[in-house]
């Protein structure tokens, strides 16, 4: 049977199970959906299983299938990643390289990053897309995403880069109407601007030395964006958490229980689901892993 097997049918069939349908897979790989179709049927009338569930919209593995994508999907990424090492060991990097960071992140620290990075690597061609909302990674064709604090997929293929300290910050105006708080107690009376991608926006733990307070706000604004956040902190509307960052200081904010801490939050390199790394993005993730050490 394996002399008989269309290993060409592979790459359509680990594309399919982690894009969830026909289509999306066809998107990905540049071909069209009636080939995908018709490779998945041709595979599983080989080997004489159901290697898929289907819907109209969607499709999911079996338990059959999921078995193959165990099995295959490590060693065709491996595969891929000998192949793009071997084709860029003698040239420079090339091609084009997407990444999408949150907005303030991009523009305090991955865009000068990538500057470098750019320079290094005059051939290659970099694209940079700054939103604070997770994006489809497979569909919009982001080949890194850096994503700040918290993943709350745990399914996400993903690696620590470092970490940022947090900060209760509030702007003058606010603390002259309202009063300055001198313990963590005293935040849950004040208004709080929530930022709903945080998986736990409004329960936070604050320590000082072997003490340690959990505190649950209650929010008067609920925004998902960063720069609406800082925003709405200069003009008074409330006090939130942010990351502590160069220069912030100068933007009219004020840091509120500078003796106490908030949990660091971590800096991830985010990557497409199953599918291999390749030598550009790699090349920059050490790349970046640096340039944050640094």
């Amino acid at each position: 049977m394996l002399n008989e097997l269309d290993l060409n049918t592979l790459p359509l069939f680990i594309a399919t199970a982690e894009a969830g349908s026909f289509t999306a897979a066809a998107e990905r790989l540049g071909c069209t959906k009636t080939k995908v179709s018709l490779n998945i049927r041709a595979l599983e009338k080989r080997l004489g299983l159901t290697l898929f569930n289907r819907t109209t919209r969607q499709v999911s593995l079996t338990e059959a299938g999921q078995q193959l994508y165990q099995a295959c999907q490590p060693l065709l990424a491996r595969l891929g990643e000998t192949l793009a090492d071997a084709g860029t060991s003698a040239r420079s990097l090339t091609g084009t390289l997407r990444i999408t960071a949150p907005v303030d992140h991009m523009a305090q620290s991955l865009a000068p990053a990538a500057a470098a990075f750019g320079r290094a690597h005059p051939e290659l061609d970099v694209e940079l897309r700054s939103g604070d909302k997770v994006s489809d990674m497979v569909r919009e064709g982001i080949d890194l995403a850096i994503r700040m604090g918290w993943l709350k997929d745990s399914s996400l293929r993903a690696q620590k880069l470092g970490e940022f300290e947090q900060m209760i910050v509030a702007s003058r105006a606010y603390l002259d109407e309202m009063g300055e708080p001198h313990h963590p107690g005293e935040l849950s009376r004040h208004r709080w601007i929530e930022f709903t991608p945080l998986p736990s926006a409004l329960t936070w733990s604050f320590t000082k030395g072997a003490e340690r307070i959990q505190v649950q706000m209650h929010s008067h604004f609920r925004v998902d964006s960063t720069a609406a956040l800082r925003s709405l902190i200069q003009c008074g509307a409330g006090l939130s958490v942010m990351p502590s960052y160069p220069g912030w200081q100068e933007v009219g904010l004020e840091r509120l229980l500078p003796n106490w801490q908030l949990p660091s939050g971590g800096i991830y390199a985010v990557f497409p689901p199953g599918a291999f790394v390749p030598a550009k993005v790699r090349a920059f993730v050490d790349f970046y892993r640096q340039w944050l050490s640094a």
